[in-house]
């Protein structure tokens, strides 16, 4: 919606305000001030449409996702790098439903970026893994595999890579 640096100078005009509702004996409006300052600087690490984007796509909603990506215009500027990272990982699940060669690409460059989770990092390599071994690449789908399993740390993806596993004793 704001610009993150927008977003910055609000939390600070908010915290300026509360620390004068200090000076002024109103220390009730000068906690609720800071307090509410909060909610721009989360939202400065953490762009509220990529958040509504991810609550489409727990309901698997990819219109509605996609909907909400695209409020976001210019990510390269409006965006910190990890979310750069997680527009671009919330792409690719979305198109490596139907295309996956862009979805390729926008897990590369979501893996490139960066992401925060481990569980996100393995999901976005067990998907590059997989267009690997479509593609005939059995040695980067192999490198790949591993990277995913050690990124696993709940084994959320066990499943996943043992069946992506046996799949590739086949070719």
């Amino acid at each position: 919606m704001f610009h993150r640096n927008i977003k910055l100078i609000i939390a600070g005009l908010i915290i300026i305000t509360g620390i004068w509702q200090f000076t002024e004996s109103n220390i009730g409006n000068g906690i609720f001030l800071i307090l509410l300052s909060a909610i721009p600087i989360f939202l400065y690490f953490k762009n509220e449409f990529i958040l509504l984007a991810f609550l489409k796509l727990r309901k698997q909603d990819f219109e509605g996702a996609k909907k909400w990506l695209a409020y976001i215009k210019n990510p390269e500027t409006a965006l910190v790098q990890k979310q750069q990272g997680y527009f671009n990982y919330l792409h690719g699940i979305m198109l490596s439903q139907t295309n996956i060669n862009q979805a390729e690409k926008y897990f590369k460059k979501a893996i490139e970026l960066g992401l925060s989770m481990d569980m996100d990092l393995a999901v976005a390599k067990l998907n590059l893994a997989g267009v690997a071994m479509t593609r005939r690449r059995k040695l980067e789908a192999t490198t790949l595999l591993n990277e995913a399993k050690k990124l696993d740390k709940q084994n959320m993806l066990k499943d996943q890579i043992v069946m992506m596993k046996e799949q590739m004793k086949k070719i």
